[in-house]
């Protein structure tokens, strides 16, 4: 299943719908203003709050961390740095980790899980103008999930190039 981004710098407060391949509103990201950090909500489109996106406070190297329902399901960290591509990994309570990797400030990269792909974020074949589209490969796979995921290591890069 295929969703659009409009791909805006997410300020603080700023709120943005993510649509469906048929352009229906599915996901809000709402930017919390007023709050130490970056801190989002994904929401449904009955406005219920799916996932709670914030940065770890105090940590020593960057880190993003997804919630649901008040309990935390994933991290978020740089893994490192080559000169072509970003990586980062995600590390789901369960143990499990997510590998997300390619030229995330161009949108072209994608989340993997044991070398086998689960979505794919890319800006290619889109005729909307700052537009990325984030294609869940897997029907198994948490959709909310990945998009979150992808709303984060944006964001983790975009303010590593503003630091560089």
């Amino acid at each position: 299943m295929r969703f659009l981004v409009r791909d805006r710098v997410l300020g603080i407060g700023d709120d943005y719908w993510i649509e469906d391949q048929h352009g229906n509103k599915v996901f809000l990201v709402d930017g919390k203003a007023l709050r130490l950090g970056d801190t989002f909500e994904l929401k449904g489109q009955d406005g219920r709050v799916l996932i709670d996106i914030h940065q770890k406070m105090f940590a020593l190297r960057d880190t993003m961390v997804i919630e649901r329902g008040g309990e935390p399901l994933a991290r978020i960290r740089r893994k490192r740095l080559s000169l072509l591509r970003n990586h980062y990994r995600v590390s789901l309570v369960d143990g499990t980790e997510l590998d997300v990797s390619g030229k995330i400030l161009d949108r072209e990269f994608a989340i993997e899980y044991d070398d086998e792909l689960l979505a794919v974020i890319s800006r290619r074949r889109l005729h909307v103008r700052e537009t990325y589209g984030v294609d869940v490969v897997r029907d198994d796979a948490d959709p909310a999930l990945l998009i979150a995921v992808a709303v984060c290591v944006i964001q983790m890069a975009e303010k590593e190039g503003e630091s560089d």
